[in-house]
């Protein structure tokens, strides 16, 4: 199982939220390229990135980090938000992203999801971020009456690379991570699942290595900006 450690970008620097609030921004490093680094030297094998702004806006508003965050390190990164149509989608990958996440227009455009996973294999993952089970988008701003499941259905013969299941109530919150509704989501669909949202410790990678299905990863933010979760520590318990 891969730990993600999380850069979450809000006007240029690397900040977490509380509960998906943008009024409730920690700032952790106003240099996310120094971040990103940092993970990287702690030995991470990918980096996942949020374009919080361009979830609200609905196209890439934080570019020039996210092109600093590529610069710098050679592992693999992942990014989110505010990407809506395939000329985005292809931008970002020529420019070196290994994976781009689509969230809202899974559910508003899901064709889009399945032309770009079929242009570009392996590169394009379905971000389901739901609240109480219910799927959100535009920011996590919009709330639907779709249910996580469903909408993870809808894309399993699209050839997507993962599904990123976030537990909003759980992000930033340092509760742990809702285990049960997310091996629930892995057993539903064939498509590799990673978990978003509530990771805090060490205790809680494990609890969702051993639920009893098996999980492409974990993402992880606060809690290693916080120490309460020490990356090198956690990236050795996930190899043993």
């Amino acid at each position: 199982m891969i730990l993600y450690p999380a850069i979450d970008l809000k006007d240029g620097q690397c900040v977490r939220l509380y509960k998906g609030a943008m009024d409730q921004a920690t700032v952790f490093n106003d240099s996310p390229a120094d971040q990103a680094r940092a993970f990287a030297d702690q030995g991470a094998q990918w980096l996942h990135l949020v374009d919080l702004n361009g979830a609200f806006a609905g196209a890439p508003v934080n570019a020039g980090a996210v092109e600093a965050i590529l610069e710098c390190v050679t592992i693999p990164c992942q990014l989110g938000g505010g990407i809506r149509d395939m000329a985005t989608i292809e931008g970002w990958l020529e420019k070196g992203l290994r994976r781009v996440i689509l969230g809202t227009v899974a559910v508003e455009d899901p064709e889009l999801v399945r032309q770009a996973a079929r242009a570009f294999p392996g590169q394009v993952a379905v971000g389901i971020d739901a609240r109480d089970g219910r799927v959100a988008t535009r920011g996590w701003a919009e709330e639907t009456e779709l249910e996580a499941s469903a909408l993870a259905r809808r894309f399993e013969d699209a050839g997507v690379a993962a599904i990123i299941y976030t537990d909003i109530n759980r992000d930033g919150a340092m509760q742990g991570p809702n285990v049960t509704a997310t091996a629930a989501l892995a057993r539903a669909v064939r498509v590799p699942v990673i978990a978003s949202g509530g990771v805090s410790r060490l205790e809680d990678l494990i609890a969702l290595r051993d639920c009893g299905v098996a999980l492409d990863g974990a993402i992880s933010g606060r809690a290693l900006y916080d120490g309460k979760l020490d990356l090198p520590e956690a990236l050795a318990a996930l190899r043993g």
